[in-house]
């Protein structure tokens, strides 16, 4: 396959294209090429509907998955990684992607913005890490609960308005912190369930007429559902 020339977010309306100063301030694949594995997850979700829309024939979606499968275990292994010229990682993704298909690859922009791919990475990376934080707290909080229960009748000094006022098993004042911690981990859970709506399918603000199905992406990718309003999606 011939080589791939990288999709340019900034130009078409402009005589010229933007300064090297502005293309570098632009460029953030340095730092969310970390969204790689999330971007391949929702395009292969993406390629679905189109062809669940007569936009991809059967061929054409095996085609597809079989070259995001490919590049996935490229990405994670590191033998695929950004290029110099590549703006961002859905940047590189697409270029990567047309490297092995060619113009196919290209058709996966359809009924799909950098808008709504963008957010829709975003909400996956961040559940992802979300589950991660939890983890770490229910840790801490088994760490907590072992030195209570080691110290319920370990003597310490209670304190009110940062005074000395009453002796307390040091066992009850540890155990607090896995009270509070319990709390953070209902915050979390609480952010979790707001946050399982898919904006993939809103496009750049107002979705698309290609008839594709927002809430099959949804459930693809893990959400609960799709967001309801293109708008607030993106």
């Amino acid at each position: 396959m011939t080589e791939a020339q990288p999709t340019r977010l900034w130009g078409g309306r402009f005589a010229d294209g933007p300064s090297d100063a502005m293309a570098a301030l632009s460029r953030s694949v340095h730092f969310d090429w970390r969204l790689a594995p999330y971007d391949i997850a929702q395009t292969q979700a993406h390629a679905k509907v189109l062809h669940a829309a007569n936009l991809l024939t059967v061929q054409e979606l095996d085609l597809v998955t079989a070259a995001l499968t490919e590049l996935n275990l490229e990405v994670r292994s590191g033998a695929v990684v950004p290029d110099a010229q590549d703006e961002d990682v859905h940047t590189a993704i697409e270029r990567n992607l047309m490297l092995k298909l060619g113009e196919l690859g290209g058709k996966l922009r359809a009924g799909r913005s950098r808008n709504d791919q963008v957010s829709t990475d975003f909400r996956l990376y961040l559940r992802d890490q979300v589950k991660y934080i939890a983890n770490d707290v229910i840790e801490l909080q088994e760490a907590f609960l072992v030195q209570a229960k080691a110290h319920v009748y370990t003597t310490s000094p209670g304190f009110t308005h940062l005074q000395h006022a009453q002796p307390v098993s040091f066992g009850h004042e540890l155990a607090k912190h896995v009270h509070a911690l319990g709390r953070d981990l209902e915050r979390l859970a609480d952010w979790d369930k707001r946050s399982a709506r898919s904006p993939l399918g809103a496009g750049a603000l107002a979705g698309s007429s290609l008839g594709l199905n927002p809430q099959s992406v949804a459930e693809d990718l893990g959400f609960d559902e799709a967001l309801a309003n293109s708008i607030d999606a993106v």
